[in-house]
């Protein structure tokens, strides 16, 4: 017997996470989303069931821990159904020098932006390409693409998982599962809060894009099967002209993006 085909989504209770759910959601697909916050993921299955009539499950899991990615794991595979989108959004930041940094917090950041993508990717992936279909879409950043001083870890880990989407995309060719790593800029949504960072240049008096534009351009391209999306056309030549100007000096200008402003 044929299982259902889910879509599951980590880090669904704000941001691009939950607006990548209501796009699924809108096109009849049944999700499984997975965040920390318990009361969250009710009013937002409660939501979307109530608004479009699909099967949702729900977890509450902390992904930086693997014993709670392995009871995920567990659950979902003890379900009759099977993952046929997965979608690697849960992430955080980190704001401040490395040496400022707190151990402990680094340490939680790169666990959540790296060790759990690639866990779950890892575990589902092959019943996808048993099945003989399958999208992955992870979410980067821009960040990904230079050093970045007053975020280093962050900068990283994002850079991490970008190489890694593009290595596994490169593996995928030609077959009937795709992976897509999308890369927006700074974006309206709660992570410059969680990471302290609202006085950052980054961010403080900028008009930044809604989730909504962001997860809307990561759905189509993950569809598509298509491997690098960029949000914004000024992030798509920027990340052009990084490619040109010497190391230093993208590192440098970047320091100067993220310093705190008084």
């Amino acid at each position: 017997m044929t299982r259902p085909l889910y879509t599951l989504i980590t880090g669904a209770t704000s941001g691009i996470g939950l607006e990548l759910a209501r796009l699924f959601a809108a096109d009849a697909t049944p999700l499984l989303l997975v965040a920390r916050r318990h009361d969250r993921l009710i009013a937002i299955r409660d939501e979307l069931e109530q608004k479009y009539h699909i099967d949702i499950h729900i977890f509450c899991c902390d992904l930086a821990r693997e014993s709670d990615r392995e009871k995920l794991i567990t659950e979902i595979q003890a379900r009759p159904f099977a993952v046929g989108w997965l979608v690697n959004n849960a992430g955080i930041g980190q704001f401040g020098t490395i040496a400022e940094a707190h151990w402990q917090q680094t340490e939680q950041m790169l666990k959540l932006n790296m060790l759990a993508p690639s866990h779950l990717t890892q575990t589902f992936l092959p019943a996808m390409q048993q099945r003989g279909f399958g999208r992955i879409l992870n979410i980067a950043s821009t960040a990904a693409f230079q050093p970045g001083p007053g975020m280093g870890a962050y900068f990283a880990s994002k850079a991490y998982l970008l190489s890694y989407s593009e290595a596994l995309a490169f593996e995928l060719e030609g077959g009937a599962v795709t992976a897509t790593c999308l890369c927006p800029g700074a974006t309206e949504s709660e992570f410059f809060a969680v990471a302290a960072m609202e006085d950052s240049g980054l961010v403080k008096g900028k008009l930044l894009p809604t989730a909504a534009d962001v997860a809307a351009l990561g759905y189509r391209a993950m569809q598509k099967g298509q491997t690098l999306a960029i949000h914004g056309i000024f992030n798509r030549l920027r990340i052009q002209s990084l490619r040109l100007a010497p190391r230093r000096i993208v590192t440098a200008i970047t320091a100067a993006i993220l310093k705190r402003e008084r």
